[in-house]
């Protein structure tokens, strides 16, 4: 049973929407928004800040979505992440396992948690988005979508 302003699951895209493919995770998390499921919610943002621990505190399941010059391909890959260990968070709270950690910290709760890696290229300011951001973008979406549904059954 949810306990008051708990989210079954929190997707948190975050990225310069001004710059290229660096605008996907934003993106995606406004589709995700458009889907309407429910217990699930979207946070768009520009980078990821220590006031987001509260909201992740909040959620049974956090989905960040960022994009990564390190995918390979066209395909966006969801990986399980784990907290960092406490000593670690305090310098790199734009990392989405510190945050988990900060939220273990701060309200004793860090839920399950995923990361969603969608290929990028370009960053340049006011660039559209490269074919292979694009490509991530729809298999990132499909990839949540099945995630949100799986995890959804498991409550």
């Amino acid at each position: 049973m949810k306990s008051a302003g708990e989210t079954d699951i929190l997707v948190i895209g975050y990225g310069n929407e001004l710059r290229g493919d660096d605008a996907v995770g934003p993106r995606i998390a406004g589709k995700v928004e458009e889907w309407h499921l429910p217990g699930v919610r979207a946070i768009a943002c520009h980078q990821l800040t220590p006031e987001l621990a509260q909201d992740i505190a909040g959620a049974r399941t956090v989905i960040f979505v960022d994009a990564s010059v390190e995918i390979e391909g066209d395909t966006a890959q969801v990986v399980r992440l784990e907290p960092a260990p406490a000593s670690h968070f305090h310098a790199h709270l734009g990392d989405p396992r510190a945050l988990l950690s900060l939220a273990q910290t701060l309200y004793g709760k860090s839920p399950a948690a995923w990361c969603a890696h969608v290929p990028a290229k370009n960053f340049e300011i006011g660039a559209p988005l490269s074919a292979e951001a694009q490509k991530g973008l729809s298999s990132a979406l499909d990839q949540l979508k099945a995630l949100c549904v799986s995890i959804a059954r498991q409550s």
